[in-house]
């Protein structure tokens, strides 16, 4: 019988995986010394290089937490935007409505 052990999950914020991957990137850092520095897995780092790429060039998923700060605020705003239209769209059919039940109000 195999015994496993199994690793420590490590959490990281989104500040040190845009560390992590301004290092690889822009101070060109390897992929191992990452790894080594961090203790996170390989497929991680390459996920956190990859992701930080993407966004330099624009691309954001919507399925994952932006690694840059001004980018999450920037959805974050979104977000509220688009709640806040579709607020304003109920409250304009609440209207139209009350006006024309209302005789008085027309």
């Amino acid at each position: 019988m195999t015994s496993s052990i199994r690793k420590n999950r490590i959490k990281f914020t989104s500040a040190q995986k845009l560390e992590y991957a301004k290092l690889m990137v822009e101070e060109n850092y390897s992929n191992n010394q990452i790894i080594e520095l961090s203790g996170a897995s390989s497929s991680a780092v390459v996920r956190w290089k990859k992701q930080y790429l993407a966004e330099k060039s624009g691309e954001t998923s919507p399925n994952l937490v932006a690694l840059d700060p001004q980018i999450r605020r920037i959805k974050e705003l979104e977000k509220q935007l688009l709640e806040a239209q579709k607020d304003n769209e109920i409250l304009k059919k609440a209207t139209a409505f009350f006006i024309r039940d209302n005789p008085a109000l027309r």
